[in-house]
């Protein structure tokens, strides 16, 4: 298994585990927080800390994932590309097949 794999697994995971986080917040501040009894004068059981770990949770994902991404761009061709091209080299002739422009003869008399 390669290491370009496990950065794909990887990045699946955490790709999948961010869309629940950001599934289970709503918008206009209810979300998962809401249905603990939040929105009135008292907080109860922490739904306060919920909220809060609901959004660093999305931020946390979110870094992984843009650092998964970046290391997995290093290790995509890690070990089959070669840092010379065979076109600049000479090794490797490219056919172009180019028409040629059609010269026009004008003839004044």
């Amino acid at each position: 298994m390669s290491t370009f794999t496990i950065f794909l697994a990887l990045i699946i995971i955490v790709a999948f585990l961010l869309i629940v986080v950001i599934m289970v917040q709503n918008p206009k501040g209810g979300g998962l927080s809401s249905s603990f009894g939040g929105g009135g004068g008292a907080q109860l059981g922490g739904v306060k800390k919920t909220t809060d770990f609901l959004d660093k949770s999305t931020w946390t994902l979110a870094t992984l994932l843009l650092v998964l991404i970046l290391l997995s761009n290093v290790t995509i061709l890690d070990g089959t590309a070669t840092a010379e091209s065979r076109v600049i080299d000479g090794q490797q002739e490219v056919e172009t097949n180019v028409p040629q422009p059609i010269q026009a003869t004008c003839s004044q008399s």
